[in-house]
């Protein structure tokens, strides 16, 4: 049985996880909404960031498969993308 805890922690990171995607939603939108080659680029950057990212989640859910620990990867796939939406929101504040 895993640690309720840990479920705790994945859930508030969840709540962090959301309220971060809006954020960058928010700055990505207004920058698309520009029309210019910036957001062209933004618009590049954003689909290929998403494909990589749906590339490394099934690497890791398949490996966890394979070891039998499907219920241990949630937490670790949550921190990936947490990672991931800090850093877009931190490039977009500039």
């Amino acid at each position: 049985m895993t640690d309720p805890l840990s479920w705790f922690e994945t859930g508030l990171q969840l709540t962090r996880l959301g309220m971060d995607m809006q954020i960058v939603i928010a700055e990505r939108m207004s920058r698309l909404a520009r029309g210019d080659a910036a957001a062209g680029v933004e618009a590049i950057r954003m689909v290929t960031e998403k494909t990589l990212a749906l590339g490394e989640v099934n690497a890791r859910l398949m490996k966890a498969a394979a070891a039998g620990r499907l219920d241990a990867v949630g937490p670790e796939i949550v921190a990936l993308y947490g990672r991931k939406v800090r850093a877009n929101r931190k490039r977009l504040k500039r």
